[in-house]
C-alpha cells in the first residue's frame, strides 16, 4: 500500500470498528423495575401461587405491569420474590393503583382469604439497570436453572470502582467460570442504598455448577489481580465489612425466566 494512503486506511479502519462497537454495546435499558419480596404467612406459600397463577399474573398485565422472574428462595421459610417492570414512575403508579382497584383482583384476594390472610408482608425495592449491565433474557430452559441474587454495599466512595471492577473484570471471569450474567441494578434514586449499593442476579445449571464456578473465580489469577490492584487503588476493600450477602433462588412454574 503506498505511504500517502495508509494513514487513509487506517484512519478508516478505527472508524469502522469504533462504529462496530458502538452498534454492539448492549443499550442500557430504561426501564424502572421492581423487586418485591412476599413473606407468607407458615402454610400458605402454594395458596399464593395459586393465586398468582390463576389471577395475579393476568391482572398485571392486563394493567400494564412487565413481567420479569419470580422465585422462591432456598431454606425453611421461603419468599415469592419477583421482578416486574414498567416505563417509569408515573406509569408504575398507574398500574398499581388500577390493579388495586380492579374488580376480579378484589374478588380474587377476597376469595383467596377465606381460610386467613396469605402475605404477612411485602417488601419492595425500585431498581435502575447499570450502564454495563447485559439485556435481559427471558429464558426458560429446563431443567430449570439454580439462581443468586446477590447484594453489595461498597465501602464509603468506591461505588463507582466497585461498578468498573465489575465491568472491566468481574462479569467476564464469571461468565468464564460458568455462571450467567442475567441483570446488574443500582437502587433508584430515593430508594435506601442508592448512593452504595449494587445488585445482581446470576444463574447456574445446577447448584454443583454455582459451587465450582464460586471456587474456580476465587481462585483465578485475573481475579486476584483485579481485585488487588483495584483495592491498592482505591486504598483499601471496595465493600463494606459485612456488606455482601447472597440468596439462592428457585424459578416457580409460571416465571418466564427458568
Amino acid at each position: 500500500m503506498p505511504r500517502l494512503l495508509f494513514p487513509v486506511f487506517a484512519l478508516l479502519l478505527a472508524s469502522f470498528l469504533a462504529s462496530c462497537a458502538k452498534e454492539t454495546a448492549p443499550q442500557q435499558d430504561e426501564r424502572l423495575f421492581e423487586l418485591r419480596v412476599y413473606h407468607p404467612f407458615p402454610g400458605k406459600l402454594e395458596a399464593l401461587h395459586d393465586r398468582f397463577r390463576n389471577h395475579t399474573l393476568a391482572l398485571f398485565e392486563k394493567h400494564g405491569m412487565q413481567h420479569v422472574g419470580y422465585w422462591v428462595t432456598d431454606g425453611a421459610d421461603p419468599k415469592l420474590v419477583y421482578l416486574v417492570a414498567f416505563a417509569d414512575q408515573a406509569e408504575k403508579e398507574q398500574a398499581w393503583k388500577g390493579f388495586l382497584a380492579d374488580p376480579d383482583w378484589k374478588a380474587a384476594y377476597a376469595e383467596s382469604i377465606k381460610a386467613g390472610r396469605l402475605v404477612e408482608r411485602v417488601d419492595s425495592s425500585l431498581l435502575r439497570t447499570t450502564d454495563f449491565s447485559p439485556a435481559i433474557v427471558q429464558e426458560s430452559v429446563e431443567p430449570a436453572r439454580v439462581f443468586e441474587l446477590r447484594r453489595y454495599q461498597a465501602s464509603e466512595g468506591n461505588l463507582a470502582s466497585l461498578d468498573e471492577r465489575f465491568r472491566s473484570a468481574t462479569m467476564d471471569l464469571f461468565a468464564k467460570h460458568g455462571a450467567s450474567n442475567l441483570v446488574y441494578f443500582h437502587p433508584a434514586d430515593g430508594e435506601p442504598g442508592a448512593e452504595d449499593t449494587l445488585i445482581y442476579l446470576l444463574a447456574y445449571e445446577s447448584e454443583a455448577a454455582r459451587e465450582r464456578m464460586w471456587e474456580a473465580f476465587r481462585k483465578d489469577p485475573e481475579w486476584i489481580q483485579a481485585k488487588t490492584a483495584s483495592e491498592a487503588k482505591a486504598g483499601g476493600p471496595l465493600t463494606a465489612k459485612g456488606g455482601v450477602t447472597s440468596q439462592i433462588l428457585r424459578p416457580v412454574d409460571y416465571s418466564k425466566i427458568r
